[in-house]
């Protein structure tokens, strides 16, 4: 009996060790994100390379994007420098479960099985987007439902391609995949015209028709396939990490609410008496070192790339490149679907 018992005893163990690989579970003796992020000196955020406006690198190196200032923010609110690592759909997810970022804010969608399966958490929405397809004007179509039998470019390791064979079957339509690994090539195969349309969230086809040779030469349809709520991801199991930068998140869309920018921020700060800015800068309360920063974390956030706002219109919004008008995600208050649960 006691070596019946023995032998359930380990492999009870061994059931549990495979419930900490599965879940992504950080075990006591493990080394937080935080910790390693203190210790290291440098906080390393997985984000995309060849997508202007959200992720970006020049020929001297510098990144640039929306998602890029999500991850400068996080940075700028430890009080540490952020490098970034270029990863593609395929490796994203491997790179944030093996520890070699910190965090993955990369266009990536927030779905139940990418949620649950991955040992990885979507921590906040901070675009909210959906598939679409853009086609170049000389094909003539008007609508996405005069696509039968057309040839697809899209990449590959998404959820673009079991949306696009969602729709296809349930408009009763054929068409012909041609698969890619990275959004680069799919852009130049679709040039090329190697296929006929090219689908994938409609802000990445801005952002593809922005860096097209001839961007006027080329339209986005109307419909929309999909709902796409985009954001950046953690591991599994270290909360206190998932709070700072879900946190984070918020304190740049509370402060595009409250006027706070970076321009006026040290200034607000010293003057304003509105209880709900004094917290969100922590002037008073102790936000800050519940979460186990600074007092002043959302403040050093916001000095360093701005509010939410400030954000998009710089990265993203009408009078760039891309010229992505807010729609939902513009401020609740303004029409759109962007909220912060209170600072308090």
């Amino acid at each position: 009996m006691m070596r019946d018992g023995r032998i359930a005893t380990g492999w009870g163990l061994l059931a549990m060790l495979g419930a900490v690989v599965a879940f992504g579970a950080i075990p006591a003796s493990a080394a937080t994100t935080l910790e390693t992020i203190r210790s290291r000196g440098q906080m390393i955020c997985g984000v995309n390379n060849e997508l202007p406006g959200f992720g970006y690198v020049d020929a001297q190196g510098n990144y640039s994007g929306f998602d890029v200032d999500f991850c400068r923010a996080v940075g700028a609110a430890l009080g540490v420098d952020v490098r970034f690592r270029a990863l593609t759909p395929r490796d994203r997810f491997s790179a944030l479960q093996s520890g070699e970022v910190d965090v993955l804010s990369r266009n990536t969608t927030w779905t139940i099985s990418r949620d649950t399966n991955l040992g990885l958490d979507f921590v906040a929405t901070t675009y909210y987007d959906g598939q679409g397809f853009m086609v170049r004007k000389s094909l003539g179509v008007k609508s996405a439902k005069e696509l039968g039998g057309a040839s697809v470019c899209l990449t590959t390791g998404t959820t673009t391609e079991l949306n696009l064979a969602d729709w296809f079957r349930a408009n009763g339509l054929q068409y012909k995949p041609v698969l890619f690994e990275k959004a680069d090539d799919a852009l130049k195969a679709y040039e090329a015209g190697r296929c006929d349309v090219h689908t994938s969230d409609k802000s990445q086809l801005a952002s593809l028709r922005s860096a097209a040779k001839n961007p006027g030469e080329h339209v986005l349809m109307p419909e929309v396939i999909s709902k796409e709520p985009l954001g950046p991801l953690t591991r599994h199991g270290d909360n206190q990490w998932a709070d700072i930068v879900r946190w984070t998140v918020n304190a740049l869309i509370t402060a595009e609410e409250l006027g706070v920018t970076k321009a006026n921020v040290d200034q607000v700060a010293k003057s304003s008496k509105n209880p709900e800015v004094q917290r969100l800068l922590g002037t008073t309360g102790s936000l800050g070192k519940d979460m186990g920063v600074g007092a002043d974390w959302a403040l050093k956030a916001i000095k360093a790339v701005g509010n939410y706002g400030e954000i998009y219109d710089r990265n993203v919004g009408p009078q760039t490149k891309l010229a992505l008008e807010r729609g939902l995600n513009q401020l609740w208050s303004k029409g759109g679907i962007l909220f912060s649960p209170p600072f308090r």
